[in-house]
């Protein structure tokens, strides 16, 4: 069971825990953080002991002089990074007393990382909808649009979260690819199948051709022209960058990717260039309800060839 927060929800984003060593080389709990974030000016930090912003698991604040051992855990609300506003808004597409899903568009994280908080779907979607206690139920990447589902209640996330543990939801997805040079489209419908592992400190995942396949997705053709192929991706598994891989390895990477096939140095984003990647549709049977649900988004894949 989770740790509940002593410190509410504020502006849509929960506080964050940090865990404190209970013995070490350190006198205070303030000595540790200080040297934990080496990054920042070591006053302004103390500066939040003082003003009772670095709080204990019972809600008290701790001091600057709080011994080394007294807490193990301790919550604050990250200072909030100056962002840059991404222009683009989420949809609403369904809304009940368990679950709502949202239509999510491109360079909008899931969830606050980083120098995005404020601008990330669950920030914005707990300050329209009054609900702290919105969670994500799994994740899209910032550069992919489309369907993306929240539980509205902890008593019953759990239960939207195992069906994709158990792999009992059915989602959907497009891409649009550069048409290689040689190219077959009676190749397809194929099933890709690799080893996929993300490695700690690395951005890209790692593909390993001698260990058993731990991902794999159905491949087939919507449409194809001279310059692009619009591909229909249904997922089996859900490993991290599992599409932007999977279409790679076959030559058919993504128009825009800036991971796969060629890792490229990072760039301000480019609106009008978006990852040709979209969350299109997911089924499943709802676990309270016992319903069959559908879901389909609203959004499309502006380099798409003509159908």
């Amino acid at each position: 069971m989770a740790m509940p927060s002593p410190l509410p929800v504020r502006d849509g984003v929960g506080a964050t825990r940090l865990h404190v060593p209970l013995s070490g080389p350190w006198p205070t709990v303030s000595a540790y953080m200080v040297e934990r974030f080496f990054h920042l000016d070591p006053e302004r930090l103390l500066a939040r002991f003082d003003a009772g912003e670095i709080i204990a698991a019972d809600g008290s604040a701790l001091s600057r002089h709080t011994a080394l051992g007294d807490e193990e855990f301790v919550w604050y609300y990250r200072e909030p990074p100056v962002e840059v506003e991404i222009p683009f808004e989420i949809e609403v597409l369904h809304q009940d007393e368990h679950l709502v899903v949202i239509d999510k568009p491109h360079f909008l994280p899931s969830t606050p990382a980083g120098k995005y908080v404020q601008n990330s779907a669950l920030v914005r979607l707990r300050r329209l909808l009054d609900n702290p206690d919105l969670a994500p139920i799994h994740r899209l990447d910032r550069a992919t649009a489309g369907l993306l589902m929240f539980s509205s209640r902890p008593a019953t996330r759990g239960k939207y979260q195992m069906l994709f543990q158990n792999r009992e939801i059915e989602k959907v997805y497009e891409a649009v690819s550069a048409r290689p040079a040689e190219w077959t489209p009676t190749e397809f419908p194929r099933t890709v199948r690799l080893h996929i592992e993300k490695l700690r400190g690395q951005v890209c995942v790692q593909v390993d051709a001698e260990r058993e396949a731990n991902s794999e997705t159905l491949i087939e053709v919507i449409s194809a022209d001279d310059d692009v192929v619009h591909t229909l991706l249904r997922p089996h598994t859900g490993k991290m960058h599992q599409l932007r891989v999977h279409l790679a390895s076959i030559g058919l990477g993504i128009l825009h990717d800036n991971l796969y096939p060629i890792l490229t140095d990072e760039k301000p984003d480019d609106h009008e260039r978006p990852l040709q990647l979209l969350a299109r549709e997911v089924r499943f049977v709802d676990p309270i309800s016992g319903e069959q649900r559908s879901f389909a988004t609203r959004r499309s894949l502006g380099f798409a060839s003509e159908r």
